[in-house]
């Protein structure tokens, strides 16, 4: 699986796949604005997809989210 997204966008979505056990493989987008540009970067990368639900926003993770998150060894729960 080849990407291009850089390393602090691999960084916040090893980030994110490590917290999603904690959240039944969905967690919660917590980030500050500073990586805002990163998670457009890994949605353009099909990697994630965001949903808003009562003023929370929240990770998905699509299917290459899923593999590339199992190909670092981390566990994503409920995902």
């Amino acid at each position: 699986m080849i990407m291009n997204i850089t390393d602090k966008s691999l960084e916040v979505f090893a980030s994110y796949a490590e917290d999603a056990i904690n959240w039944d493989g969905v967690p919660l987008l917590s980030g500050d604005a500073a990586e805002r540009g990163n998670i457009t970067q890994l949605k353009k990368a099909g990697l994630i997809e965001t949903a808003t639900d009562e003023g929370c926003t929240w990770i998905h993770f699509t299917d290459d989210g899923k593999a590339l998150a199992e190909s670092m060894g981390i566990d994503l729960g409920g995902a």
